[in-house]
C-alpha cells in the first residue's frame, strides 16, 4: 500500500511507520520538523509541511491507498497558557482541514482515512464511556469534537473513515506517559489527588496493531475507543508503576499541590473517566497487552 501519514515523526507516527515498512508498504511521512541529513530508509520518504495547507505535499494524495492523520501538539507540553492551548487547537484542526482539503482535490481519492483523536472527547468526569457517549463540554472534549469534524467531510466524498479515540500511550519514550512516571522514578511516586479517577491507557504496541486493523478491515468505518479493555484506577496505576520501578509507593501527591505546580494541565492526571473499546472488540481486534501489569512490564522499564 501507498500511504501517507501526517505527525509521521512523532511517536505513534515512527511507530506505525516502522510496521508498515516492515510489510512492504512504502510511506511518505509529513513533518513539521526540519529536514536533517538522515538514513536513508527503504520504502519511506520525509516530506516537509507547514501544518496548515497541502502546499508541497497535497499532489502525493492522489497515488496514496491511504491517509493516516495523527497531526497534532503534544498535551504534555507545560505550562497550558492561553497561547499553547490554541497551538493544540491549531495544529489539529488546521492539519485537518488540509487534510480534507488535499482529499478533495485528488483524482483519484484514497480508500480511506484514518483520522486520530482523544479518549477525552467523553469528558473527565462520569460513568463509564463506550463510542455512544455524548462528548463533555471541557477543553479536551471540545478539542476533539474539532480535531474530528476538521476531517468529516471526506465522507461526504466516497472515503471511508475511522476515527481512534486515542487513551495515554504507553511507551518508554515519548508522550505522556515518561512524565507521568517522573515523580515514581524520583522516589515520590504514589496516587495523585483522591487516586480513585480513571487512568485510560493503551500499550504503543496496541495502537499500532489496532489502527492497522482498521486500515485493513474495509467494514470498519466511525469511531473506535483505542483503550485498553481493563479499566485501572490512579491508585492501581502508580502502585504497579512504583513496583516495575522497584521504587516506594508513598502518601498521595495533594491535589491543590499539582493544580498550583501544573495549572490547568493537571486535569490530565487529576481527572479521568474509564471508557471501553466496545466497537473496537466487536469489529474482531484482539489486544496484545489487556492487562496493565502486562503492558508495563513489556515497557522493560
Amino acid at each position: 500500500m501507498n500511504i501517507l501519514i501526517t505527525g509521521g515523526t512523532g511517536l505513534i507516527g515512527k511507530a506505525l511507520t516502522r510496521s508498515l515498512l516492515a510489510d512492504g508498504s512504502t510511506v511518505w511521512a509529513l513533518t513539521r520538523r526540519d529536514l536533517l541529513p538522515a538514513p536513508v530508509t527503504k520504502g519511506l520518504t520525509l516530506v516537509h509541511w507547514d501544518g496548515r495547507t497541502p502546499s508541497g505535499w497535497g499532489e502525493l494524495v492522489s497515488s496514496m491507498d491511504a491517509v493516516i492523520n495523527l497531526a497534532g501538539e503534544p498535551l504534555a507540553r507545560w505550562p497550558w497558557t492561553k497561547a499553547q492551548k490554541q497551538r493544540f487547537w491549531d495544529s489539529r484542526v488546521q492539519a485537518g482541514q488540509a487534510v480534507t482539503e488535499a482529499i478533495r482535490a485528488a483524482s483519484p481519492r484514497p480508500e480511506v482515512l484514518i483520522q486520530a483523536s482523544g479518549i477525552n472527547h467523553y469528558g473527565l468526569r462520569g460513568g463509564p464511556a463506550d463510542e455512544s457517549t455524548s462528548p463533555g463540554d471541557d477543553f479536551l472534549s471540545r478539542l476533539t469534537v474539532a480535531w474530528e469534524d476538521a476531517t468529516k467531510e471526506v465522507e461526504q466524498m466516497g472515503v471511508r473513515r475511522c476515527v481512534t479515540r486515542q487513551a495515554v500511550v504507553l511507551a518508554p519514550k515519548g508522550g505522556l506517559f515518561p512524565l507521568m512516571a517522573l515523580p515514581v522514578r524520583l522516589f515520590a511516586g504514589g496516587p495523585l489527588g483522591g487516586g480513585k479517577q480513571a487512568v485510560p491507557w493503551v500499550h504503543l504496541d496496541d495502537v499500532v496493531g489496532a489502527m492497522r486493523f482498521l486500515l485493513e478491515n474495509e467494514r470498519t468505518t466511525g469511531a473506535y475507543n483505542l483503550i485498553a479493555p481493563e479499566a485501572v484506577s490512579n491508585a492501581d496505576f502508580y502502585r504497579i508503576l512504583a513496583k516495575a520501578l522497584h521504587r516506594p509507593y508513598w502518601f498521595p501527591a495533594p491535589a491543590f499541590l499539582l493544580k498550583l505546580v501544573l495549572g490547568e494541565m493537571s486535569v490530565l492526571v487529576l481527572e479521568g473517566r474509564a471508557a471501553a473499546p466496545r466497537r473496537l472488540v466487536e469489529a474482531g481486534y484482539r489486544f496484545q497487552y489487556g492487562e496493565i501489569v502486562v503492558a508495563i512490564n513489556h515497557l522493560g522499564l
